[in-house]
């Protein structure tokens, strides 16, 4: 007989349109279930009756999660996030559904062995979001510039330079071309990069804005090939550093270890390489090519591996040093040092 105080667990399986949410006790029983659109109302209505003894409440990691987490963080409820990438299903399974899959998430809760995902703290995650969509503006604009010296290329013969594009206005495209067809594309493509460039200016304004006053930015500049907006990224991508106990968790989410699967020293596969942040992972890559061409240090350590291995390989080793510096940058608030980062180097000069 189920006690009336016994806790409860819950799992939501989320879609675009819909969810389905599954109530079970600590001895697995299934309490109810119900299928409910997207409105954080009826989601509240369902699990109020509930609310005194549910102890968790796990919800699927999908991409439009930040509406129902924060409303029901906001309501006290216990939530936890669910990363879907590390959840396996039972094998041999003949049949599964949605009602399945909301169960199979509190069964886990209850099991305490789900696999949690970070919850970003609500305040900052719109200024993370926003300095992203800086990225994919970013990578508009470079289109738009390639196929500007594409154009000038095919029609003259000669290859534009990077700078003087840079210093066209949109009306002295004009005058690079006799047809009008050309002219028009012309003056429209440098419109539109002209627009871009006010549209990131302004992203970085604000995020920097709000980057300055988090304590871990000042600190990550001091990091060889940390600039501005590797700086504002990393800072805004890790969010609490403390959920990263050493420095190997920290460059293992940044992608910047390798992911082989080996048994007797031989490699018999690959884990998941998606597995981390792959916004990281692009800034600790740029901030060792920019280490290495800026950076002593980092200049002869990367040639003494490049001559082992491979350029691309000594580049992500590079950066899998960065990402290390950098975790001990944020998590123990220390200045950043060669010596520590590279130790053999120091001994050599010695």
């Amino acid at each position: 007989m189920r006690r009336p105080t016994e806790k409860l667990v819950a799992g939501i399986d989320l879609h675009s349109n819909n969810l389905v949410i599954g109530v079970m006790d600590q001895d697995g029983k299934r309490i109810g279930y119900r299928k409910l659109d997207c409105q954080l109302e009826e989601v509240l209505a369902f699990l109020r009756p509930h609310k005194a003894r549910l102890q968790s409440l796990a919800v699927e990691s999908t991409f439009n999660w930040y509406w129902l987490v924060d409303g029901l963080r906001a309501k006290g409820y216990p939530i936890e996030l669910a990363n879907p990438a590390q959840i396996e299903q039972y094998s041999g399974l003949k049949h599964a559904d949605d009602k399945h899959d909301a169960f199979h998430l509190a069964e886990l809760q209850r099991l305490n062995i789900l696999p949690k995902g970070y919850i970003y703290d609500a305040q900052l995650r719109p200024v993370r979001d926003l300095l992203r969509r800086r990225t994919n503006l970013v990578h508009q604009r470079t289109a738009l510039m390639l196929s500007f010296k594409s154009l000038y290329t095919r029609t003259t013969g000669q290859p534009m330079p990077l700078k003087q594009l840079k210093g066209l206005e949109p009306k002295q495209g004009q005058e690079l071309y006799e047809h009008p067809a050309n002219q028009l594309i012309a003056q429209v493509q440098l419109e539109h990069i002209e627009a871009l460039n006010k549209s990131i200016s302004r992203i970085e304004r604000a995020v920097l804005a709000c980057a300055r006053e988090l304590p871990l930015y000042d600190k990550l500049l001091t990091l060889p090939g940390v600039g501005k907006i590797l700086g504002m990224t990393i800072t805004m991508e890790v969010g609490d550093i403390a959920r990263f106990k050493t420095d190997g968790d920290f460059a293992s989410y940044c992608r910047t270890v390798d992911s082989r699967r080996l048994s007797n020293g031989k490699q018999k596969g690959e884990n998941n390489q998606k597995c981390g942040n792959k916004y990281l992972a692009w800034t600790f890559v740029e901030a060792a090519n920019f280490a290495k061409r800026y950076d002593e240090n980092c200049r002869r350590w990367y040639d003494r591996k490049q001559a082992k291995t491979s350029t691309v390989l000594a580049t992500k080793a590079l950066a899998c040093k960065l990402a290390k510096a950098a975790w001990h940058l944020m998590a123990k608030q220390s200045e950043y040092d060669a010596s520590r980062m590279f130790p053999e180097l120091a001994q050599k000069r010695k």
